[in-house]
């Protein structure tokens, strides 16, 4: 009897402090048949009445057990028909899932079991999904990941309440132990199924729960209770650095879309390491549509790069992400979007041509304009037509006031032209292929105006305004 007394009173206090549960909830519970799901939905269901709550019990059947996973489904099934609450089930194929999608066992199941939660959800109108995770869970989850590297979140563990489908996922038992469960099962003589593989060691969670947990609940018996209370600190914590680097992103990042991020060097060295390590985070996350296959040893990695002395670093992220410092700048894209094409374009007079850097037109002009910047270059006639084009291996210019010549790829250097310009950067070529512009950069000698200044044409190139 104390066993679930107990229970009882950590879950009520629990449901209150986080606010779990409101009355007239509709409340998707769910149920695999062992015994804390079994224990959650009778918790759930002796509350109903008094919070006026609708139960949906939803049992997935992940086909990796055999005949043992179609009894699983029928005790469930049977328990719900016994106590009048509404049951949905759903066989998956997983092994099929893992295949076509290249992920493990149970990644691929829990992928199939929330697709299905989710589908229910939208069914029934159920504002929650209430989920039988327990303080056991809570401390293998957190060790877990701090032995794997996982990013700052994820060492905080599993969230009391998130939001899932059209509502939230909740988690009522975070604050009880396994132990707790089973005597509380005991108790109110519940039935329930269990699974053998829960007893070998094949995967890295059966290990702690099998070789570490029990040292520490011989430690503290009310270990779980530390880790929980450790896991809300955290959590809270975790809220305020991230509002926090949201609010300074605005200045960290110049451009993006959808496959790119270009972020300010000097905005983000600004800011104190443990925002810089939130505002990569927050970066990655949104490149990788927050299906992060990243960990804090990519973030500290990143960290690393951008403190170096170095001006120019790359590297290389999960699925082909990219990240390239460049002087002043960091460029976080995917690779395909950072091979780009080569181009060659004939620049008609009259007209202009559009390179991805900016584009460069040409005009005739009677005489040579007074006011002159770096991105114009005056030409004469004989000089055309011209090609604009990308640069290639082994360009060469001889930059106006210079005996010989010098490599545009030295150029770009010298000028701290971003890394991830350069191939683009737009290069003009006169009518017998020599080099005589490096738009915005450098002029050759050969386009010096002679004493003539016969024919004269102006050259603009307009660099693109990042917005």
């Amino acid at each position: 009897m104390r066993g679930r007394q107990r229970l009882l009173q950590d879950v009520d206090h629990f449901i209150h402090k986080h606010h779990l549960i409101n009355r007239g909830d509709t409340i998707l519970v769910g149920v695999s048949g062992g015994p804390d799901s079994i224990a959650l939905l009778h918790y759930l269901g002796n509350v109903a009445l008094s919070f006026q709550l609708k139960l949906v019990a939803a049992h997935v059947d992940h086909g990796l057990r055999g005949k043992e996973s179609a009894e699983d489904l029928l005790f469930v099934k049977h328990y719900c028909h016994q106590e009048g609450i509404t049951f949905e089930a759903s066989t998956v194929d997983v092994n099929h899932y893992k295949k076509q999608h290249q992920v493990s066992t149970q990644v691929a199941a829990r992928e199939c079991r929330y697709h299905f939660f989710k589908e229910k959800m939208e069914k029934h109108q159920a504002n929650l999904l209430a989920l039988a995770h327990h303080g056991d869970d809570q401390i293998e989850t957190m060790l877990m990941r701090q032995v794997h590297g996982s990013i700052s979140s994820g060492l905080a563990g599993i969230p009391a309440r998130r939001p899932f489908s059209i509502g939230y996922l909740i988690r009522p038992f975070l604050c009880v132990s396994k132990e707790q469960i089973l005597s509380y099962c005991s108790d109110h003589m519940l039935d329930y199924r269990s699974d053998p593989s829960n007893n070998k060691d094949d995967y890295m969670r059966n290990r702690f729960r099998h070789h570490v947990l029990p040292f520490l609940k011989e430690e503290n018996p009310n270990v779980h209770k530390r880790y929980q209370l450790y896991s809300e600190r955290m959590q809270d914590d975790e809220r305020l650095l991230v509002e926090l680097a949201k609010q300074h992103l605005e200045k960290v990042i110049i451009d993006q879309n959808d496959k790119f991020v270009k972020m300010d060097n000097k905005a983000y060295h600004c800011l104190p390491i443990p925002l810089q390590r939130r505002v990569i985070h927050l970066i990655l996350n949104y490149l990788y549509r927050g299906n992060a296959p990243f960990s804090s040893i990519h973030i500290e990695d990143l960290r690393l790069m951008l403190d170096s002395e170095h001006p120019s670093a790359s590297l290389n992220l999960p699925l082909k992400l990219r990240a390239v410092k460049s002087y002043t700048t960091c460029y976080f894209s995917f690779e395909t979007f950072l091979q780009p094409e080569p181009y060659t374009y004939h620049l008609p007079l009259w007209g202009s041509v559009e390179t991805p850097t900016g584009t460069i037109t040409a005009v005739p002009v009677k005489d040579v304009p007074q006011s002159l910047s770096g991105n114009d270059l005056i030409v004469e006639g004989h000089l055309l037509p011209a090609v604009v084009r990308s640069r290639r291996p082994g360009d060469r210019i001889q930059p106006k006031g210079m005996i010989g010549t010098k490599k545009v790829k030295d150029i770009f250097i010298d000028r701290k032209i971003d890394r991830s310009e350069r191939d683009v950067w737009p290069i003009v070529e006169d009518v017998t292929g020599q080099i005589i512009w490096v738009a915005g950069v450098t002029r050759s000698e050969k386009a010096t105006l002679s004493a003539r200044k016969s024919q004269l044409v102006h050259l603009h190139y307009e660099k693109k305004t990042l917005t």
